[in-house]
This record gives C-alpha cells, structure tokens and sequence, in this order.
C-alpha cells in the first residue's frame, strides 16, 4: 500500500474548480457567485469537447441480461484497432461528466464505452431524483451482468484488440471490482474508491488490478486491508494507492467540494500508464 504527500504539480491550464469559485465569490459575491458557476459548470468541467476533431462518437446498444444495455462509445478517428476500456459512472448514472470522462480515455488510444446502468429503465434520466429512485431498483446481480457483458462487447468488436479493462468511480468502483470478480476474460482493473468485494470473491479476479483511495473515506477504507489481504493471498497482481488529503469522489471535477486537482491527476496519470501497460502490450 503506497500513500502520496507530493502529488503532481498541475500540467495543464484548467483553473480547480475551487479556485474558480472562490474567485468568483470574492468579484460577485455569494449568491451571485452561484449562479454564475452553474451556467459555466459544463463548459469548466469539461477537459474533452463533445465534438473533438480527434474523436468518434456515438451511442450505441451492446446485449446483456435480458435486454440491451445503452452506452456512450467514443474512440480515435485513426483507423486501426484498439484495445477496450469500459468506463463505469457514479451513483448519478451515465451524465455529461462520464462521458467527458471516457472521450479522454479514448485520447489515449483506445476503444471506450461508458455503459448506463439505468438502461432497463430506458436509460439515466435528468432528473436527478429520479435517478436517485431508479438505483435503489436496480437488480444488482443483474446489473453486474450487464456490466460484464460489456467485456464480450468489446471483446469480439472489430475495432477492438480483443484486450479489454475497466475503470470506475464510486459506485461504479465498486462495479469495477465485481467485473473483476465475474469476467476471467478482464486483463486490467481501475477502481477508484469503490466498495470492495467479499474475500471469497477475491481468488475468481485474474485481471491485475491498480486501486485509488481518498484518505478521507473512512467507510470504504474500512474494508481496504482486508481486501488487500485477499489479493495477497490469492497472488493477484495488485497496487493500492492512497491520496493524503484527498475526499471520496476527488476525480470529478463537476463536484467543487470533493474534486482534488492534484490526486485526480496523479491518479489518471497512472490510470493511464496502467491501461497501456497491460492492454498495449
């Protein structure tokens, strides 16, 4: 288990989200301030622009348990293959941020899709209520499976290498761990501060897995060293990092409370040179 104190500097020009605010606060005042960082929130959180020159993308339908399941698909113009990558969103469903989030995975060189959980109910609403309510209908067996057969998707796609990983965040770490857990076909697996999955469940993983903690999530740190101890036990190829400093939900940089600039960067950086690792190779 490794913790950071000196994360990355910043490596690019997009103001912290926190930073933005404040200084919006201190021109405009409070209440002003607010509104003011609704109407830009999209366009500030926003590392890859939804036409990207660079990028095709497209939503699409992959099968899985009794029915179709609705992704984001998004991959590099060049013609070629490239290996998978499913990306899995929050408790929030498939939003604007996850799929900014899966443009710039594909910037990376690879095929990503960013399935919709709530696609049984005819996919993720705007409503954030509503969202709300649909996940606590979900039939969670069944939604793993609709998550694992987004490996088979990929898997036999002909614009992919037949490698396939998965990253997610929240709830959708959690989900990560249990596509782990449930497709032997998973070469590689990102969970950002996810629920772990039960120690008996561990020795099924063959995917290496590369796992993203805040150091203030004390309800899912709970379970870190225990999960940790499963991977040893079970020989499964693994690296834990915890970020000092850092809230659960540090990577979204939608959310100004919890986003944290230097682990978000530090944790993708790594995400990335994972992924490359382990499918390019």
């Amino acid at each position: 288990m490794e913790s950071d104190t000196n994360l990355f500097p910043e490596t690019n020009s997009i103001l912290n989200r926190r930073e933005f605010f404040n200084y919006l606060a201190a021109i405009s005042g409070g209440a002003c301030a607010l509104v003011m960082l609704t109407d830009v929130q999209s366009t500030t959180a926003q590392i890859t622009a939804v036409d990207d020159a660079r990028l095709h993308t497209e939503h699409i339908k992959y099968a899985a348990e009794g029915g179709e399941m609705r992704a984001y698909l998004a991959r590099p113009q060049a013609e070629g293959k490239y290996p998978g990558v499913i990306v899995i969103h929050e408790n929030r469903g498939l939003n604007a941020h996850i799929e900014d989030v899966t443009r710039r995975v594909a910037l990376e060189g690879f095929l990503a899709i960013a399935p919709d959980a709530l696609s049984p109910f005819g996919g993720t609403p705007e409503d954030m209520e509503k969202v709300r309510a649909l996940f606590q209908e979900l039939d969670y067996a069944k939604t793993v499976k609709n998550f694992v057969a987004a490996v088979k998707y990929l898997q036999t796609n002909p614009l992919c290498t037949g490698k396939v990983g998965c990253t997610g965040f929240c709830w959708g770490g959690a989900m990560t761990n249990q596509v782990a857990v449930n497709s032997p076909d998973l070469l590689a697996a990102v969970p950002y501060y996810g629920r772990q999955p039960e120690a008996a469940d561990v020795p099924k993983i063959k995917a290496a897995m590369l796992l993203h903690y805040a150091s203030n999530d004390a309800r899912i740190n709970e379970g870190i060293e225990a999960f940790e101890k499963a991977l040893q036990e079970a020989k499964v190829e693994h690296s834990v990092f915890i970020y000092e400093g850092a809230e659960h939900a540090f990577n979204n940089d939608t959310n100004p409370e919890r986003y944290n600039k230097e682990a978000a960067e530090l944790a993708w950086g790594r995400t990335i040179a994972f992924f490359k690792e382990k499918l390019k190779s």
